[in-house]
């Protein structure tokens, strides 16, 4: 890029140091190419963004996916002893796309071929979120169901027994409170054995 051979000014070389940015363009330097992917799909407001930041940590990189203005954010994630690139996508209900966010979400899954999906759903609606992952399980999508925000469930007097879904669907089920950070260190573990048993 002919702008990077220009002369910096002084602030901008000290803001790459301190944000952990990688050129005068604010684009993140946080190598993730040849890394196996993990995304993480589900509906907005499910708490999908604070697991990918408890994932990745502060540094990730944010941008257009290609040919649209829907912003998918990726960033590096160790998992074990092993470091993956993790995607948080656009907010999605179905594989039936509706949306452009939904449409990237759903080209993302097909086209990048995550090693794991973990899709989020907020504890409290399971009902109206499981059709998306019931979907991915007929597609053949590696798919962990994530019950979030499950202390507010069991506020409202909900029960849910996570290995009787996990039987019933099989795959990985379990619960988090990833604002409180309760659950993540399980989420970690199930990942890792699901990709290394795949």
């Amino acid at each position: 890029m002919e702008c990077c051979n220009t002369k910096q000014p002084w602030y901008k070389k000290i803001s790459t140091t301190l944000l952990g940015t990688g050129n005068c363009h604010g684009e993140v330097n946080q190598a993730t190419q040849g890394l196996e992917k993990i995304a993480l799909v589900g509906s907005p407001n499910v708490g999908k963004s604070v697991l990918f930041n408890i994932l990745t940590g502060a540094y990730v990189t944010v941008s257009n996916y290609p040919g649209t203005t829907v912003e998918v954010s990726r960033g590096k994630g160790k998992i074990g002893t092993k470091e993956y690139e993790i995607i948080d996508t656009p907010g999605m209900y179905s594989l039936l796309c509706i949306t452009e966010e939904e449409k990237v979400t759903r080209d993302l899954l097909l086209r990048e071929s995550p090693k794991a999906v973990v899709h989020v759903v907020d504890a409290k609606n399971l009902q109206r979120m499981l059709p998306l992952t019931l979907q991915m399980i007929e597609g053949d999508v590696p798919v962990i169901l994530v019950l979030n925000i499950m202390d507010e469930a069991e506020s409202l007097g909900l029960k849910i027994d996570l290995k009787k879904l996990e039987a019933e669907l099989g795959i990985p089920v379990l619960s988090t409170v990833a604002a409180l950070n309760k659950g993540i260190e399980v989420l970690k573990e199930r990942i890792g054995e699901y990709v290394y048993a795949a």
